[in-house]
């Protein structure tokens, strides 16, 4: 199985997909999966207007399983919807058409990284694509009303990528999300507010627009 020509849909080339994951889809990637669809809303009032498509897949996925109860309180603390979720197990094909795959682990990225499909330059974990973001210069991505977002989110993959062997993390826990499963919910809210805080720079710099205050 090979990945079709500038992935997004069935090959068009007008969409950019993310992919979140992690290990069971029911706590860390739903979460991130809903809270970055939620910021995306904020930012573009229709983000499929923009051509971005987010979702979540896990390496151990509850394949049907609906969201942990309390990853459902945490998105109701930010005000994002957790209607309609369904799990799923990571597939071949979720890692094909990804745009940019972002794991709530080391482990996680090294399992997609090893599904093949040339996933290494756009898989991250997500706090590791967070502080790769940080660090580039969003003057010298494509303007998002020029150029469409889409290409202002490819743009910044091969930033990151290039960046990668030189903004290394200061320890290794720096670049993960443990998991709250089965936890209390004060711990799935402080990996909540983590995810959160992790996201908002993501998606200003797939954007070009800064978070309502």
């Amino acid at each position: 199985m090979t990945a079709p020509e500038g992935r997004g849909i069935a090959g068009q080339t007008d969409t950019f997909r993310i992919l979140h994951v992690s290990t069971g889809n029911v706590c860390r990637s739903p979460i991130t999966e809903r809270l970055t669809r939620h910021a995306l809303v904020d930012r573009l009032g229709d983000p499929l207007q923009g051509g971005l498509i987010v979702e979540s897949a896990g390496t151990w996925g509850h394949e049907g399983a609906p969201m942990e109860a309390n990853a459902e309180v945490v998105l109701a603390d930010f005000g994002a919807d957790a209607t309609g979720f369904v799990g799923r197990e990571l597939l071949d094909e979720h890692v094909i058409r990804a745009d940019l795959v972002l794991t709530a682990t080391r482990d996680h990225r090294a399992q997609v990284i090893s599904m093949g499909h040339s996933a290494g330059l756009r898989t991250f974990t997500l706090k590791e694509f967070t502080r790769l973001v940080r660090a580039i210069d969003p003057a010298t991505l494509p303007d998002a009303s020029d150029e469409g977002v889409v290409e202002r989110a490819r743009a910044l993959v091969r930033a990151a990528a290039a960046l990668r062997g030189w903004l290394l993390a200061p320890t290794a826990e720096a670049d993960e999300v443990y998991d709250p499963y089965g936890a209390p919910i004060t711990f799935f809210r402080s990996v909540g507010d983590e995810i959160n805080q992790a996201l908002d720079p993501v998606v200003t710099a797939l954007t070009g627009v800064s978070a309502p205050r």
